[in-house]
Order: C-alpha cells, then sequence, then structure tokens
C-alpha cells in the first residue's frame, strides 16, 4: 500500500513470512499497531472480503488462503523516503468475519500479537540454580533465537546472587510470565521491539529507556510547523511516592529499616514532583518475607521509580506531517506548549493507524514533573 511517499509492506507466512500476493494487497483496507512499554504490543488487519468469480463460490477467498491462518507470522515495514522500518513482528491469533448486509460489503478482521506470544504458551516448573534476575532474563531470552530475538538485558543496581545453600529461584508459569515478574521487582520492563531488520527482535529486559538521542519533536500551536493534531496533558500529584519499613534480612536475622528518598530514573523534568512535593508525597510500606537486605533495598527503590512519573500527555499525530514513526519506549522533544510542558519525555504508548490516504498517531507520553530541563529540544 502507498499513500504521498509512505510505502506499507506486508509480509506472510506460516513458517517463512513472504511478500503477501496481489489477494491480499489489493483487499487490504486498514491497519493498526499499538506498541506500550506494558504488556504485549499488538496489530489489527482489516480486509475487503468479497466472494466476486468463481473462487468465491463455495468460501470467502481470503478464509480459504492459507496466508492468514491463526499462528502465520505478520511482518509489517513502512517505507519513509526509501527507508524502511520495520513497524510489527507478530503472530495472528484471532479471525473475525462479518458478512455485510449487501454485495461485497463482507470485513475480515485479523488480530494478534508481537512474537512475545510465543513465550507465553507453555507454562513449566523450572529451577534456575546459582542464576540471579539478570542472568535468568538472557537465558530465557536465548532460547528462543528461532524468532530472532536479540537479548538486550539491564543488570538491577544491586544484584543478589542467589546461592544454592541459601535458596533456589523456581520458575511457576510461562517464560513471558517469569520475566515479566522478575522485571516487576525492579520498576523494570520487558518487551519484544521489532526490527532493526526484518525477521529480527530486540528482546529488552531492563529499566525504562531515558538515555538517548530523542526522537524528532513534536510540535503543537507552532504554524507551519505543527504536526499534533490534538494533545492534552495531566498532572496527578498523587501519583509519586517513597517507600518507608523495617525487613528482617534473612542473613543476618536483623530487622534493618528500609527507606528510599527519591527516584533513580533519569530526570526528565526541571521540577520532579519527588523533590517539589516532597512534604506531601505518599509513603508506602514495603511488605515481602524471605529477602536479604540487598534484595529488600533493590524492590524498595524499585517501587519509587515505578510510582515517579506524574505528568502525562495523550494526543494524535499526523505522520504525513511528522514524515517518520513515533517510537515508543524512548524519548521525544516536545515544543510549542509553554514552560511548564515543553521539553522531554518518555514515550509509554504509541498506536499506528493506517489507511489508504492516511497515517495517524495516537500516543501516550510521560515524565516526573513540570518544567523542561533544556531551553530547546531537538526539531
Amino acid at each position: 500500500m502507498s499513500l504521498l511517499g509512505i510505502h506499507l509492506t506486508l509480509l506472510i507466512g506460516p513458517t517463512v513470512a513472504v511478500p503477501a500476493p496481489p489477494l491480499l494487497t489489493e483487499a487490504l483496507q486498514r491497519v493498526e499497531v499499538t506498541h506500550s512499554d506494558e504488556g504485549r504490543s499488538g496489530f489489527q488487519i482489516t480486509f475487503q472480503a468479497g466472494r466476486g468469480g468463481s473462487l468465491g463460490l463455495a468460501d470467502y477467498p481470503l478464509l480459504s488462503s492459507p496466508l492468514l491462518r491463526p499462528f502465520n507470522r505478520v511482518i509489517l515495514i513502512v517505507t519513509f523516503n526509501a527507508t524502511p522500518r520495520v513497524l510489527m513482528d507478530g503472530i495472528i491469533t484471532h479471525q473475525q468475519l462479518d458478512p455485510g448486509s449487501e454485495p461485497g460489503a463482507a470485513i475480515l478482521t485479523v488480530t494478534g500479537e508481537d512474537v512475545s506470544l510465543m513465550l507465553g504458551l507453555e507454562e513449566k516448573s523450572v529451577e534456575h540454580p546459582a542464576q540471579n534476575e539478570a542472568m535468568i532474563a538472557a537465558k530465557i531470552i536465548l532460547s528462543y533465537a528461532r524468532y530472532g530475538l536479540i537479548p538486550e538485558v539491564i543488570p538491577p543496581a544491586a544484584v543478589d546472587l542467589a546461592l544454592p545453600i541459601e535458596r533456589v529461584p523456581v520458575q511457576q508459569g510461562t517464560d513471558l510470565a517469569y520475566l515479566e515478574a522478575m522485571a516487576a521487582r525492579f520498576a523494570y520492563v520487558f518487551y519484544i521491539t521489532p526490527g532493526p531488520a526484518p525477521f529480527t527482535n530486540v528482546a529488552y529486559w531492563g529499566p525504562p529507556k531515558r538515555l538517548g538521542l530523542p526522537q524528532r519533536a513534536l510540535s503543537v500551536n507552532m504554524s507551519a510547523d505543527t504536526n499534533v493534531a490534538a494533545l492534552n496533558f495531566q498532572n496527578n500529584a498523587l501519583t509519586a511516592s517513597l517507600v518507608e519499613a523495617e525487613v528482617q534480612d534473612r542473613r543476618t536475622n536483623q530487622r534493618v529499616p528500609v527507606k528510599t528518598f527519591a527516584s533513580t530514573r533519569v530526570p526528565l523534568a526541571s521540577q520532579p514532583a519527588w523533590l517539589t512535593h516532597r512534604a506531601n508525597l505518599r509513603r508506602t510500606q514495603f511488605r515481602a518475607a524471605g529477602l536479604s537486605i540487598t534484595e529488600a533495598f533493590a524492590r524498595a527503590q524499585g517501587m519509587t521509580d515505578a510510582n515517579s512519573d506524574v505528568v502525562t500527555a495523550e494526543g494524535e499525530l499526523d505522520a504525513l506531517r511528522y514524515g517518520d514513526i513515533l517510537r515508543a519506549r524512548g524519548l521525544v522533544g516536545l515544543r510549542g506548549a509553554g514552560y511548564s510542558y515543553n521539553g522531554t519525555y518518555y514515550v509509554k504508548r504509541v498506536t499506528h493507524t493506517i489507511s489508504r490516504g492516511s497515517y495517524t498517531q495516537r500516543f501516550t507520553l510521560a515524565r516526573d514533573g513540570l518544567g523542561a530541563l533544556l531551553p530547546v529540544v531537538r526539531p
């Protein structure tokens, strides 16, 4: 599908995804892809499912095609100005047919999720002796190399190696659920990002990415430079919290106070809430048993980090005016909204909607407070 300088390529197949035949590309009506730093990414593709000609006497030709069956692999590539970008690498999980009330009005919709779906199909009981969370995460990811997974594992600041004479980490559940549970202990995230090349995916286990070069700026109220069609902000001061508790160290049996004082995430605002509203921040009790003091401090800090983002922004972007894909799980600059809300944000979620003649991106941004750190952002 081509539209005003943007080209969409669909690869699909049961084992190896290949370019879609004309039967599918000519019937393609709409594509929606959602990326989020929480949970799996997903896609939905809508086709016009007519029954004209001899091929439609027995059934809808698209339903008869083996390419749209569940558990086939789908790769979507968007090309901006001759530069391809992998938008989705996923697995079909669901079909929906709407026959319509008039001839030629039938709609077939296929829905799927990214390849992390394959990590969540089999429940297991597995021991991981003498390994910490980062080592276990890397081992699990590498076991799915057939899906082109490239592990990117960031160890926590405080790592406690599980000595076999003290304890053995035991996995009860799917690989995906275990990876997400381990990540949640440190306010980390686990997700799979398609690309950088087709048939490859980066499996990231670590803290939300708040370092690096921001993406092209989102511009609002800037006349000809405006590329954001709608935007609204929310500042929830009750989100931020600190942790105060007392735990019993499993090694010494001594009760030790555990307290956090600030978020350890890289600040994106000049007035972070944990600093400006310090006297009124919620104090959360930390409750856990069987931990060493190192583990307890790491998990308490993770709770503080997870609740540090008090400002969120939601809006819609015209991809044609923006000239690129806005990627979730990274940084982006925002300008034209005034000092309080200008600056750099973390992109939590992006939903891409593509149809003939239209490409919009709905997004959710987040950061830790008001005020820009720098007077300008990357254009």
